[in-house]
């Protein structure tokens, strides 16, 4: 354990120079509190082991429909709003997409959703983070190998994995068309990265490590141990379907060369327990849309 510029010890040293030793992680990944939920005993002990769950049919044919207009819908409406990220002349990820949009906002605490956070993280949580993610036909670049945490620790000031991920299918996820990949078991491995993050990073486009750029990605080394180690899952799901992930889980995803377009809306849940201090990397925190730093439950 090491410590920060401001003397507050850290559990997860990151962005450090060399090739940094992997941690193993200590907190649980089912947090036990008794609090009930849609979750049954099989699919939380999987979860647990693996480091993610599938949830099938969490969002009806009407639903996904409706979801997939307003994601059609939301970019003619933005214009310039810093929140919106584009590549190329196409729309890649809209950030706080749960206050953009009243219906996406709804969905955030429908207890489908919430429900399912609040019973793998034990406690009351909010939403740390939203994306509506785009990636089109024939052209949608993948993302490199990555936690989430470690950029969550390092850029936003997450002390510890105690978040969840929730990613929605909006339209059918083939292992061909840049589908999601996951190492099962690699959430119990903390993997840092090496190098300081530059000033104003989570200002480039694409930036801040949630999508592959090279400052906070693991090095090939790393990767290649844990791929060797855990093996590598691919995840394919009907449109409708929910995977719900850790925020230490190893995860990528390759290029989409197909005619067939995928996206998904994304919530990250983080513990009112574990609420954002100042970023462990020793930059500025990253904007609010990147990462909330009111620790307000979220209520149904």
């Amino acid at each position: 354990m090491t410590l920060t510029e401001t003397g507050t010890a850290d559990p997860y040293p990151t962005r450090m120079s060399g090739d940094p030793e992997l941690l193993d992680r200590d907190e649980p990944t089912v947090w036990e509190s008794g609090m009930a939920g849609p979750i049954d005993p099989a699919t939380l002990a999987a979860h647990d082991s693996r480091g993610y769950s599938t949830h099938p049919d969490l969002l009806s044919a009407p639903e996904v429909a409706a979801f997939q207009h307003e994601l059609d819908r939301l970019p003619s409406t933005l214009d310039d709003d810093p929140r919106m990220i584009t590549e190329d002349g196409e729309v890649r990820t809209i950030f706080e997409v749960h206050r953009i949009s009243p219906l996406i906002g709804e969905l955030a605490s429908d207890p489908r959703v919430l429900d399912r956070a609040r019973q793998i993280l034990g406690s009351d949580v909010y939403v740390h983070q939203s994306r509506a993610t785009y990636l089109p036909a024939f052209e949608g670049r993948g993302n490199f190998w990555h936690s989430d945490f470690e950029t969550w620790h390092a850029e936003d000031g997450m002390p510890v994995p105690r978040a969840v991920s929730m990613s929605i299918a909006l339209t059918d996820h083939h292992p061909f068309n840049g589908g999601l990949m996951m190492m099962p078991g690699s959430h119990r491995t903390f993997v840092p990265c090496a190098g300081a993050t530059p000033p104003e990073h989570c200002r480039t486009p694409l930036g801040g490590g949630d999508t592959g750029t090279e400052i906070g990605v693991p090095s090939p080394s790393h990767v290649t141990s844990l791929a060797r180690a855990y093996g590598i899952d691919p995840y394919t799901a009907p449109a409708g379907t929910a995977v719900m992930f850790d925020a230490n889980l190893m995860h990528g995803s390759g290029n989409n060369i197909t005619p067939f377009p995928r996206s998904t809306i994304f919530l990250v849940f983080n513990s009112v327990e574990n609420p954002l201090l100042r970023p462990y990397g020793g930059t500025a925190p990253r904007p609010r849309h990147m990462a909330c730093r009111e620790a307000v439950p979220l209520r149904r």
